[in-house]
């Protein structure tokens, strides 16, 4: 599957595009195409919301076309590459989706936008979590129906098993889940889950309903419930409150274990809907933390498409896209000048444990990445995919290789393969490892630590700074000296820091840890 270019224009609109602008350079804004006519405002952002904030709108509706700004290029690029195997839909029609030749969308004096502006304050609104619903009226696109925060869930076509765990960390990408209570009835799988907000039940519920959780099967039929509020009396797999972690379990059940109650109990962690770079839910490591296992699914049954980025799309993988349950990444668009082995498998190391590297030897600006599982490698492809690394926008895409083989004794690899399956610098052997609720998407702050006490503030300064990096702002923790938070220019130089200083030796026998951070300073 040939990854050079994100996304073609689709049709024969390229007659608009005058001069040499190729038609799918990168844009901020994106055209949408084929857009069902009753389709409102609110349903057109939910196609961009995962990615990160959705900026402007205008929809076009006598054409059925729309175009969708975004707040940066990176979100669009990313959104466009994840579409591009996947097609959207919207009221079950497919959607086509590519870059604009427009660099931003100036819609101030243009009538009718009213609506689309309410649309997209409220989205805004609840992305930021501002919005405090206490019978607001509903806005005039008639975003708040219903009102309930309560949904209840069926799933049919239970090919295979859907658990507590699963419901939680599909629907935990539109907003806090509160209670989760599962339960057989008519013969059919049910559950009913209470978010923190109604907007964020009113997006879930949108984007949701309809969607298969497996290729083909488990799909998800979503209403608005009578109830306003549930009461869950037992801790166990069948029922959960994630707001009261000293519930019984009930029925002898164990109780949540603490790694478990760590990783519900740490609010922020899960709870921010969209924080994050292109606005992939914070993905903690779900699984391996919580001792948590999604069965592995025969044939082209992918595990669980809770792991991809985007919700609104159909949810599982098609088969295209790789191999749902593979752990081998193929990372294109690299820049062959500056990049090595040991660089992703640094960078790749943020987001689980590398096991091999291999830049190919024809074409060095594509590599493959093995994870030690396909949970880290869809963690690491929706942090990383998209990001700017020396100058060039990453791609990652699972890869057709199940693993990465070593050259043969005596083969010319010009050291572009390398196995680093027990190199001491992974963060995830420990089973439970506190690393598994520190997992961040790259951001312009970094996490040092381990720092001896003899470095000083301008050590550090000078350290980052010798790199080329901008510093901007820096301080160490008040309680504990061996940390600190380092404010870089952009996310890039952080990205270039993290590589070249996670593991420099500061001398006293210590080592620099550096990780992605969710503060500022």
């Amino acid at each position: 599957m040939s990854n050079s270019t994100p996304a073609t224009a689709n049709g024969n609109d390229n007659k608009k595009f005058k001069g040499d602008r190729s038609p799918c350079s990168p844009s901020r804004v994106l055209h949408l195409r084929k857009i069902p006519n009753d389709v409102t405002e609110a349903e057109v952002i939910s196609l961009g919301l995962p990615f990160g904030k959705v900026t402007n709108l205008l929809m076009l509706k006598g054409k059925s076309q729309a175009f969708l700004e975004m707040a940066s290029e990176e979100a669009a690029v990313t959104m466009v590459n994840y579409y591009t195997p996947v097609t959207p839909h919207l009221r079950s029609q497919p959607v086509y989706i590519q870059y604009s030749n427009h660099r931003e969308l100036k819609t101030d004096n243009l009538p009718n936008q009213a609506r689309t502006q309410a649309a997209l304050q409220a989205v805004n609104a609840v992305q930021s979590g501002t919005l405090a619903l206490t019978g607001a009226p509903a806005t005039e696109g008639g975003l708040l129906p219903g009102q309930s925060s309560v949904l209840r869930i069926i799933v049919e076509n239970l090919f295979y098993p859907v658990t507590l765990e699963v419901l939680y960390q599909i629907f935990s990408k539109f907003g806090t889940v509160l209670k989760i209570i599962t339960f057989t009835k008519n013969n059919q799988f049910q559950a009913l889950l209470q978010y923190a907000d109604p907007m964020n039940a009113h997006y879930a519920k949108m984007a949701l309903d309809g969607q298969n959780i497996y290729n083909a099967c488990c799909t998800l039929r979503i209403d608005f419930s009578k109830l306003t509020s549930l009461n869950v009396k037992y801790n166990n797999d069948k029922s959960r409150d994630f707001t009261r972690l000293d519930l019984p379990s009930g029925d002898g059940q164990p109780s949540l274990d603490p790694n478990m109650a760590a990783t519900f109990g740490t609010p922020g962690i899960i709870s921010s809907p969209y924080a994050g770079a292109a606005g992939f839910a914070p993905a903690i490591g779900f699984h391996q933390a919580a001792g948590l296992s999604v069965p592995s699914l025969p044939g082209a049954l992918g595990p669980l498409a809770i792991t991809t980025s985007a919700v609104t799309g159909r949810m599982a993988i098609p088969g295209v896209a790789g191999v749902p349950g593979n752990s081998v990444l193929l990372v294109s668009n690299l820049n062959p000048d500056a990049i090595t082995p040991h660089g992703l498998f640094i960078l790749f190391g943020v987001y689980g444990d590398v096991h091999r590297v291999k830049i190919m030897f024809n074409k060095k600006e594509n590599a493959l990445v093995q994870m030690a599982d396909a949970t880290q490698a869809q963690l690491a492809m929706s942090h990383l995919n998209g990001q700017r690394l020396y100058g060039k926008v990453l791609r990652a895409t699972l890869s057709k290789h199940q693993t990465v083989q070593l050259p043969r004794e005596g083969q010319e690899d010009q050291g572009l393969t390398k196995d680093y399956s027990n190199s001491p610098l992974h963060r995830f052997k420990k089973p439970g490892s506190k690393n598994f609720l520190n997992i961040f998407p790259p951001s312009a702050t970094l996490h040092l630590s381990n720092i001896p006490p003899s470095v000083t503030v301008d050590d550090l300064k000078n350290l980052f700074a010798d790199t080329g990096c901008t510093v901007k702002a820096f301080k160490f923790f008040q309680k504990d000296r061996k940390m600190a938070l380092i404010q870089l220019g952009t996310v890039e130089e952080a990205i270039q820091a993290l590589i070249e200083l996670h593991n420099h030796d500061l001398g006293e026998n210590h080592h620099l840890r550096v990780s992605f951070s969710k503060s500022t300073i």
